[in-house]
């Protein structure tokens, strides 16, 4: 199983970051034309904000895996509600790689592969580095056009 790459631990980090100041700032308008809130609560609300999202994004990078098998693209992710995925190559219709302007100042992209389907018609794998992202584009289309002779099911 290959992990992410470490820097996507940033990336998450700071859009727990930016959430736990959102917060902060609804509770600071809140202040403002409800009720009285101290400031030592928005403070504590963020900072708790800040704790909780840095350990969720460590976390989730610990369990954020992924594997090309035999015959399929697996998947293993979550940290309250742990997923498995496995993608039958047969299955995938298309892969993109994204390059996001976050993700770019991180050194990151994605790998989206587009599958046959209605239900979660498509899987994410970010935290890559933009090589790591295109080798794993080209090695998903080779194996995709390699299956199409197979059944789906």
């Amino acid at each position: 199983m290959e992990p992410l790459h470490p820097r996507i631990r940033l990336l998450w980090i700071a859009k727990g970051a930016l959430q736990a100041l959102v917060v902060g700032l609804l509770l600071v308008v809140l202040d403002q034309f409800i009720a009285d809130v101290p400031v030592s609560v928005i403070a504590v609300v963020i900072a708790i904000g800040l704790v909780l999202t840095s350990v969720y994004a460590i976390r989730l990078y610990q369990i954020w895996q992924y594997e090309l098998q035999d015959d399929a693209l697996y998947l293993e992710r979550g940290v309250i509600t742990f997923v498995e995925t496995s993608v039958p190559f047969v299955r995938v219709q298309h892969v993109d790689t994204q390059f996001g302007p976050v993700e770019r100042v991180l050194g990151l992209s994605s790998v989206v592969v587009y599958t046959a389907g209605s239900r979660n018609a498509d899987v994410r794998i970010p935290g890559l580095t933009p090589d790591r992202a295109r080798d794993l584009q080209d090695a998903l289309r080779e194996l995709a056009v390699e299956s199409e002779a197979d059944d789906a099911v």
